[in-house]
């Protein structure tokens, strides 16, 4: 009985950890125009309670944010994102904060354009 009690509450604390992540990029979406200093202070927040409960981030908020000064990231604003096709298809993101450069394969996208065609 204890074990499926302990599973359950696990489940529901790993649901409002999801929920949290989720609220603050969205607030550090909304409040980089006006304060982009909270903007950061948002993203390290939910950073801790992602790693607190031991959840995944959506992928479109891991690619949101500087992975060695944990900045928000807002394309044009503090990052430069750039297209390249060799030696592999990626995307690179540079922060212009910090100057790290992030780079994302995209060929699998590629891949199944070239499918349905």
């Amino acid at each position: 009985m204890g074990k499926r009690v302990r599973k359950k509450e696990l489940r529901e604390k790993k649901r409002i950890a999801k929920e949290r992540v989720e609220t603050l990029f969205t607030l550090a979406e909304r409040v980089f125009p006006y304060s982009p200093e909270l903007a950061n202070r948002y993203v390290e927040i939910a950073l801790a309670v992602q790693q607190k409960a031991k959840i995944k981030l959506p992928r479109k908020w891991k690619r949101r944010y500087c992975k060695k000064c944990h900045s928000f990231l807002v394309p044009g604003k503090n990052a430069r994102v750039r297209l390249r096709s060799k030696p592999y298809p990626h995307v690179v993101i540079k922060c212009l904060n910090c100057g790290h450069i992030m780079r994302y394969p995209y060929l699998r996208e590629k891949r199944r354009e070239k499918k349905s065609d």
